[in-house]
């Protein structure tokens, strides 16, 4: 039986010599669903409903491109032996943190640019960008990557899984952990525990902030689990690196933008 199994087709659809790939179709749906829940909240909070629009023009482009470039940056012994392949996004190797890291620059200088708190859209985007992660990852099961190490059929039914997430994690003979489902789902959780900060009335920034805390927490712990991770050494692993500094940071931030009087304004109130 297992033999028999095929794995989801990752071309969405065939038009001549153009493919669409289901991987970049699901993460176009996640930001522009992110995008969506960011422009009516921004109204809300009495920005002009183009300002979101604005931002993401220039910051989804430059997101995918630092995304493609850390990859390939922590890959570059495999590139720089296979150049043709490094603008073959359609078949993975986006690193979302390269992404986080270009869109949050980007944000900066456009915030700066109309005189708008970075602070203040970085509340209003965290929502989003959690959202569109959650949804992303299923560009991962599609291209079968961003999977965990070995386990049996039965572990995998033992979850409760649905056949066809089953059969997508038989990869070359064997059953793998389905790390992308769990990373979707704990951005998911994350994605719901924003907007119920949001009635918490933080104080600005530390929506974003809080961000940043969960889901580095959640991929530190996901990130154990794979086998494709970007390595700094032979022991330690990019991502839960970043991880953890991305944590000490955000922490070290909240404590001090609180103790210099930096975070008066409260986010429902501004």
């Amino acid at each position: 039986m297992e033999n028999e199994i095929q794995p989801l087709n990752p071309v969405f659809l065939e038009l001549g010599p153009l493919a669409i790939h289901w991987y970049g179709l699901i993460i176009g749906l996640g930001a522009m669903l992110g995008l969506f829940i960011a422009v009516r909240e921004s109204e809300r909070r009495g920005l002009h409903k183009d300002t979101f629009v604005d931002l993401v023009l220039f910051a989804i482009p430059i997101a995918i491109l630092s995304a493609r470039a850390y990859y390939v940056i922590f890959k570059w012994d495999y590139y720089s032996q296979n150049p043709g392949q490094i603008f073959q996004i359609w078949e993975g190797g986006l690193a979302i943190h390269g992404g986080l890291i270009g869109a949050v620059i980007t944000a900066i200088v456009f915030a700066k640019k109309k005189g708008v708190s970075f602070w203040k859209l970085a509340d209003i985007g965290a929502p989003s960008i959690i959202l569109g992660q959650a949804i992303g990852r299923w560009g991962n099961f599609m291209n079968q990557e961003a999977h965990g190490g070995p386990v049996t059929r039965e572990f995998l039914e033992n979850l409760q899984l649905p056949e066809w997430i089953i059969n997508q994690m038989y990869i070359g003979g064997q059953y793998y952990h389905p790390t992308f489902l769990y990373e979707s789902l704990w951005n998911l959780a994350g994605f719901a525990l924003l907007l119920f900060l949001r009635r918490v009335n933080l104080r600005r920034g530390e929506l974003f902030l809080s961000y940043v805390i969960w889901y580095s927490v959640g991929r530190y712990y996901v990130e154990s689990l794979r086998t494709d991770s970007l390595m700094l050494t032979d022991m330690l692993r990019v991502a839960q690196v970043i991880s953890i500094v991305l944590i000490m940071v955000a922490v070290g931030l909240i404590i001090y933008r609180r103790v210099k009087g930096q975070a008066k304004e409260r986010y429902l109130e501004s």
